[in-house]
């Protein structure tokens, strides 16, 4: 005799099935994701906090180079620092100089140097004396800013990070379903907080969880103020804001052309922006044959200069006159008719104002926050929030405190697994092999559209997890 499930018994079996499904579904790719990914998290969270505090730290470390013996009244021209640099730094030439708004602050000039790695010179304004100098990628902020943008690797590294942070945005939101609160009383509680009282894995279990709750928007903004500086999401973005008039400001339109060198591959450092922006050529404002005569005037024998001093000098008078206060950054052209660059990058980017001169010191371009499109007001503000620049002291302790989270997550969840997986085997829970329900396909088509280097490399994982793995014995520890 067959014995009959009432209808609405066999309903809740069917419900408290698939919740189980759904679980292991996560929690396996949870599982996945947090052994790719809490190393990369791990070294971004401690090279994020370090770059947190770059100028503290630069300062700390090289006071003797980043401050002046004594307050200068009269700056020295950008000329005479430049040339003193270059003069100390035998076969460099100088394509940067940043002018301190502080009196008690260096000129910093930025030289490329033959064969070497590039350095950065500290230059008194006020006598043009050269105070020192430094390999900026040797330096502890140096060497963080490499490490978390590309793991010292170039571009291979910057799609490997980028690879991570996508997989991060799975890792967050897996977890977030995982470690819900749920259940009343201390159940909840300790959902939220951490129990403290427990011992072994429940401890490490409940610190995660907590953890994870706490700190998982925060992550998640973190993740997608960052990506913009990505190479494939970066240039997704940047191309779409583009072609709907959202990104670089229209004034740089009219130098739109097939050959026509962009400010990003002029310049480093430079807005995000901008990285697109065609470089307006100096010629735009100059007669040829004058034109033709500053760009062979010479700093020294040997080493050809694109720029004068007059013009450079009249170039940054023209700043000043508009009222900016901010301390400048200044790009040196280094090819026969390309333009001066001259921008601000205060903490806060309504701030943000971009000039270009010919070599004359005649105004060619000028661009502020205004100007740029909706997309990129929105990605410059969030890069400072990143950064920790936006609200000062206060936006530094909040990434701090996100960075700190993420080794804490990153510790509990290895912790965790390591005590719980069989000898041989990463533990991972059993997988499901029906169809997938419509509740995936549209996470996975929402997944395409948000995240198309993670949906591709979701798809690939995927088709390994379910039709490689279980056929060989290689794959076996996977289990």
């Amino acid at each position: 005799m067959v014995r009959k499930i009432p209808s609405g018994a066999a309903e809740v079996q069917l419900a408290e099935a698939g919740r189980r499904n759904r679980h292991r579904l996560f929690w396996r790719w949870h599982l996945y994701a947090g052994l790719f990914v809490a190393p990369f998290l791990l070294m971004l969270a401690v090279t994020g906090a370090i770059y947190l505090f770059n100028d503290e730290l630069n300062d700390a470390i090289y006071p003797e180079l980043r401050f002046t013996p004594a307050p200068w009244k009269e700056r020295a021209s950008l000329g005479h620092m430049i040339t003193a640099a270059q003069a100390h730094v035998p076969g460099s030439t100088a394509t940067r100089i940043d002018v301190p708004a502080d009196p008690q602050r260096s000129a910093q000039v930025y030289l490329d140097v033959a064969n070497a790695p590039s350095q950065i010179a500290f230059v008194n304004p006020g006598n043009a004396q050269v105070q020192g100098t430094l390999v900026p990628s040797r330096t502890l902020v140096g060497l963080a800013d490499r490490l978390h943008g590309s793991l010292m690797l170039g571009t291979p590294g910057s799609y490997l990070i980028e690879l991570a942070a996508c997989w991060a945005v799975l890792l967050i939101l897996s977890g977030l379903y995982l470690g819900w609160p749920r259940g009343q009383g201390d159940a909840w509680w300790h959902g939220v907080v951490p129990n403290v009282r427990a011992k072994g894995r429940a401890f490490w279990k409940s610190l995660h969880a907590a953890t994870g709750l706490w700190i998982s928007l925060l992550v998640l903004f973190l993740i997608f103020t960052g990506l913009p500086w990505a190479s494939f999401w970066g240039g997704w973005v940047r191309s779409g804001a583009e072609a709907i008039g959202a990104g670089y400001p229209p004034v740089y339109r009219r130098y739109v052309a097939p050959t026509a060198p962009t400010v990003g591959t002029r310049f480093n450092d430079v807005p995000w922006t901008l990285q697109h922006a065609p470089m307006p050529p100096a010629e735009a404002a100059s007669d040829p044959a004058h034109s033709h005569h500053a760009n062979h005037a010479t700093s020294r024998p040997g080493t050809t200069r694109y720029w004068t001093e007059a013009g450079l000098e009249r170039a940054i008078a023209h700043v000043r006159d508009a009222g900016t206060t901010d301390p400048l950054r200044v790009f040196l052209p280094s090819t026969q008719g390309g333009a001066l660059m001259v921008y601000t990058y205060p903490d806060r980017p309504q701030g943000q104002v971009t000039y270009h001169f010919d070599e004359r010191g005649e105004l060619l371009v000028r661009a502020g926050f205004d100007d740029y499109g909706v997309v990129a007001q929105a990605i410059e503000m969030g890069v400072q929030l990143h950064m920790g620049n936006y609200f000062g002291r206060a936006n530094q302790v909040v990434m701090l405190f996100a960075c700190v989270g993420i080794v804490v997550l990153c510790t509990s969840g290895l912790v965790m697994w390591w005590r719980r997986k069989p000898a041989g085997r990463i533990g991972a829970p059993g997988s499901d092999r029906s169809t997938p329900p419509g509740w995936l396909l549209a996470m996975a088509i929402a997944t395409a559209i948000a995240l198309p280097l993670l949906f591709v490399s979701l798809l690939v994982v995927w088709a390994f997890d379910r039709w490689i793995r279980p056929r060989s014995r290689l794959f076996r520890w996977l289990d």
